[in-house]
């Protein structure tokens, strides 16, 4: 690779996320899931904790469809603003790449329910044809602040 296909494929993942924070935020699900490989992994470690430190993860999900599944199981009736921030992208070659995001999202439920959290997306991308999808993706916490009426424990949201 070199510098000018780098800044290329680096303006491709930051669209790529871009799209991903707007997809779900407007519950636009089948968007959502033209943004990851069908082969695509996710991980939620919902322990506040650093790169997995302490981690208390639920087991991989694995497929872009089981992905947008799972996920909208848990937020599809919520209200929610996600931010990715401060990017670090590598390009890794012609058709693989990683990332880290700092994050910040605000999820309330029609209960009342509300977390506000703050971490980092772990990622890997892959060139699909034309198009960079996201290949594996690791959502780590530094911090949740739960308010609202929770009746079991918060902090496996």
């Amino acid at each position: 690779m070199n510098e000018a296909s780098d800044i290329i494929a680096t303006t491709a993942i930051n669209r790529l996320k871009a799209r991903y924070f707007r997809y779900m935020d407007t519950k636009d699900w089948r968007a959502w899931r033209d943004q990851f490989t069908d082969d695509a992994v996710l991980i939620i470690d919902h322990a506040v904790s650093v790169e997995g430190a302490d981690a208390r993860t639920d087991p991989p999900i694995t497929g872009g469809d089981a992905i947008v599944a799972h996920v909208r199981s848990i937020i599809g009736s919520a209200s929610t603003v996600h931010h990715g921030h401060m990017a670090e992208i590598d390009i890794l070659s012609n058709v693989t790449a990683r990332g880290v995001w700092a994050m910040e999202d605000i999820v309330e439920w029609p209960d009342g329910r509300q977390i506000h959290g703050y971490g980092h997306y772990h990622e890997g991308y892959r060139l699909v044809s034309t198009s960079w999808k996201i290949a594996r993706l690791q959502l780590t916490r530094l911090r949740i602040d739960f308010s609202g009426p929770w009746q079991e424990d918060p902090r496996r949201v």
